[in-house]
């Protein structure tokens, strides 16, 4: 998988716009009504997910990410820019999660961490799922996200 990486639209609440974007930005600025809206647009035009480090609001929108790939609801990348090991502590919860029997070791391998960008980059483009979703994608009713149409009832 090649991945295609350009930053140039920003999807954004509108509540949020007055508080995040000031001044010119680059490329093509959405505003939608709220987060969900968000993450919606933003999984339907996304190649793969890559989260820098954040705060709350990253790592909700990664963590989502990782469950819509156990889920089967998207087979993309998902991975962690692991900047001077800012992720260690989440990728030792994760493990630990297998440890525990909560998360299946084939689901560990959903995230994907490296601590520059263009090991992340190598990572993802060889990246294929391992682990047996919970659901086929097709039986998602996630039109609004732009995959697939849920099955008709024929």
């Amino acid at each position: 998988m090649r991945l295609s990486i350009w930053v140039t639209n920003w999807v954004i609440p509108a509540a949020l716009k007055p508080l995040e974007i000031s001044g010119e930005s680059i490329g093509e600025v959405k505003t939608v009504a709220d987060m969900h809206e968000r993450k919606a647009e933003m999984a339907r035009q996304a190649d793969a997910f890559i989260a820098l480090p954040g705060g709350f609001g990253t790592m909700e929108e990664v963590l989502e990410m990782i469950t819509w790939s156990q889920l089967g609801i998207h087979e993309k990348p998902v991975g962690l820019l692991n900047v001077d090991g800012y992720y260690n502590s989440l990728l030792a919860l994760f493990d630990d999660g297998v440890k525990e029997g909560f998360i299946k070791p084939a689901c560990r391998d959903i995230v994907v961490s490296a601590p520059t960008a263009t090991e992340l980059l190598v990572k993802m483009e060889q990246y294929t799922p391992s682990h047996q979703e919970v659901a086929p994608r097709k039986s998602w009713e996630i039109s609004q996200l732009g995959y697939s149409k849920a099955p008709s009832p024929t």
